[in-house]
């Protein structure tokens, strides 16, 4: 027996995303709806785990863009497996292991200094004298890469 669809209300109360974001979802290509004569939005059952995919792949710090990228590598639209989800996480590993170790960085560095040369810290008078750094860029260079 085939279940019956999920409207984007029943999708919603059932993953705990907004409609405006499942709308969103949608318009940026992630999940996919059917739509009745009446134009009403009507998802399969297995959107579900598709926007559990979104969800925990965002809260591990992935980009819509990237997701979608990621998303686009399975077969027609279809919803992630575990093995699906090992092999892309696998892939995300470098941008998360440097995503990890910005944390860090900033974690070791904020109780000391803003990291940007802004000149408004005593210690900045330290660690970018006539604000040395400049050259490099706006904003926290100490805390990027080779910072």
């Amino acid at each position: 027996m085939v279940s019956a669809p999920l409207t984007i209300g029943a999708l919603s109360e059932r993953s705990g995303v907004a409609t405006s974001a499942l709308r969103y979802y949608e318009s940026q290509g992630l999940i996919h709806a059917e739509r009745t004569t009446g134009n009403q939005r009507r998802y399969p059952r297995a959107t579900l785990r598709r926007v559990a995919f979104v969800r925990s792949a965002q809260r591990v710090g992935l980009t819509l863009e990237e997701i979608h990228d990621a998303l686009a590598t399975l077969p027609e639209g279809r919803t992630p497996t575990k093995a699906d989800w090992a092999r892309l996480s696998r892939g995300w590993r470098p941008r998360i292991d440097a995503q990890i170790e910005r944390l860090e960085r900033l974690r070791d560095k904020l109780d000391g200094c803003i990291g940007c040369g802004c000149l408004s810290l005593r210690t900045c008078a330290l660690q970018n004298a006539d604000d040395e750094v400049a050259p490099r860029g706006p904003g926290a260079v100490y805390l990027e890469p080779g910072g």
